[in-house]
């Protein structure tokens, strides 16, 4: 192995594990056996755990980045749509059909946050990202009449983001998506028609 693909492999085995059991349940022997290589080449590459951690946290965020856009920005199809389309592909991917049921940044959230400011920062800025990525399509559905033009934006970016992560975490606890596809009911046909433009 070159010295780039040893690395993106122990960050893909990172974000495998730790999206599966999360920072505190994902040992670092864990971490060189099923990445088959030696503590050495992993303090090679990574200075700590957390900096492992903040290296896998990247890597999960740029993966979900490049699912969301390939739903949010297709300007073919109508903004309100695109985003249910969006929540309902989230469902089967971190759902408890999907291959790793939950999310990570929910995860680190719970675990790191408050013990680790950096991996806060990271996470926090993770959220917002994704917040404004949602905003975006919610201007656009204010812009082509789907939504009061009183809407605000990044509020109901924010507490759909918040709802999702809550009826995601919910979700684990129940192991049942009843709570996600509760989340997409009310969203969409409750909450948002009352707020359309009509």
């Amino acid at each position: 192995m070159t010295t780039k693909s040893t690395r993106d492999h122990l960050i893909d085995i990172g974000v495998e594990l730790m999206h599966r059991h999360g920072y505190n349940a994902t040992g670092l022997n864990e971490i060189l056996k099923t990445a088959a290589v030696t503590k050495g080449s992993f303090y090679h590459y990574f200075g700590s755990k957390e900096d492992f951690a903040a290296a896998a946290l990247g890597r999960y965020t740029a993966r979900a980045a490049d699912r969301s856009a390939a739903v949010l920005s297709d300007s073919g199809v109508r903004p309100l749509k695109r985003l249910k389309r969006y929540f309902v592909e989230m469902m089967k991917t971190y759902g408890q059909t999907g291959a790793i049921p939950g999310c990570m940044i929910g995860r680190f959230s719970l675990e790191m946050a408050t013990a680790n400011p950096p991996l806060r920062k990271q996470i926090s800025t993770s959220f917002a990202n994704w917040q404004r990525k949602i905003a975006v399509v919610i201007q656009q559905a204010i812009e082509q009449d789907e939504l009061s033009p009183d809407t605000d934006p990044e509020s109901l970016a924010g507490f759909l983001l918040n709802s999702w992560e809550g009826a995601l975490l919910r979700s684990q606890a129940e192991q049942s998506d009843a709570p996600l596809e509760t989340f997409v009911r009310q969203t969409f046909d409750v909450l948002l028609m009352k707020h359309a433009d009509v």
